[in-house]
């Protein structure tokens, strides 16, 4: 539920409140009580709102598809009586190990959520409340939602960034003559993109393994209906330490197969994560992400859509 004031479940009875983890974006606490104990994040101003409620609205459709896979979300909201005005997104907390996943939990529940998508989304493309890129809205092809998906990437940029090279103009070549070739085969010849419900953000660093049971958990999400082979794009990032293991990637194309057409998996996967990398380049001010991003731009573009005066 949306809660103007931190409302915890009933009959719950708090005795600490500890800090705990790591977060770039907000402060992470646990309220420890007696059983459960649960997780507060909280931010600050507009985009701690955004953020949190983002992250509460993601996990809740990810709870309700796959609640083995995610931790149960309770409520998000303002913080009363808090200048500057702060926000709070509460969940189960779940002790989580150091250790790597092992490769097959992750990607067969993984699969199991990408094929349990159910309900009107699977009529067109859409993002959840909070987090992804500025100005998406629904979409009729898949190719019309990820173009949008880079677009807003890329205002974002340039809003908090400014201009870099010539990215702007790499990124329009992208859409205008990459894209189409890529994504339009997806859905002609009678070929459909069925909207999935993916994570979002899943890089190691979201993916977790309860110290109790063993079992794996995904969190921190940005979720939105996407095709399914975005998902597993973001783990050919250079960030990735676990998750870009071959292993990985086989384990899950194993249960899945690649959308055809299947000789162009490679090329979509590096298209799929130049979103990725742009947007991350946008959340932290370039970084390695837009280096990533820059090349893999280029390489599309000189296979795809090269300029008559390039040099080789």
């Amino acid at each position: 539920m949306r809660s103007e004031t931190l409302e915890l479940p009933p009959n719950t009875t708090v005795h600490a409140c500890e800090r705990y983890g790591f977060s770039k974006w907000t402060v992470r606490n646990t309220l420890v009580e007696f059983e459960p104990d649960y997780t507060k994040q909280c931010a600050d101003g507009e985009q701690g709102k955004m953020m949190l409620d983002g992250e509460f609205h993601s996990m809740t459709e990810l709870y309700k598809t796959m609640p083995s896979f995610v931790q149960k979300p309770y409520c998000s909201g303002k913080l009363p009586e808090h200048t500057p005005e702060r926000y709070f997104f509460l969940c189960d907390f779940i002790q989580m190990t150091n250790e790597g996943p092992d490769p097959i939990q992750p990607t067969s529940t993984l699969v199991e959520l990408h094929q349990s998508s159910d309900g009107e989304v699977r009529v067109s493309h859409q993002y959840l409340p909070g987090k992804p890129s500025p100005g998406c809205q629904w979409n009729d092809t898949w190719q019309g939602f990820y173009i949008q998906l880079v677009k807003g990437a890329l205002k974002m940029y340039r809003e908090r960034n400014g201009n870099w090279k010539n990215l702007e103009q790499l990124v329009d070549r992208l859409i205008t003559h990459v894209v189409p070739q890529l994504l339009g085969p997806l859905e002609s010849d009678g070929r459909t993109v069925k909207p999935t419900l993916t994570h979002g953000d899943l890089w190691d660093g979201n993916i977790g393994t309860s110290a109790e049971t063993g079992d794996i958990y995904i969190f921190d999400a940005n979720a939105y209906y996407a095709h399914n082979e975005m998902e597993i794009a973001m783990w050919r990032a250079r960030f990735n330490k676990v998750v870009s293991g071959q292993v990985y990637l086989g384990s899950y194309l194993k249960r899945t197969g690649k959308s055809e057409p299947a000789e162009q998996f490679e090329e979509r996967s590096i298209l799929y994560s130049i979103y990725m990398t742009l947007h991350e380049s946008a959340c932290h001010y370039g970084a390695d992400f837009r280096e990533e991003c820059y090349e893999n731009l280029n390489r599309l573009i000189d296979k795809y859509a090269p300029y008559a005066n390039r040099k080789t």
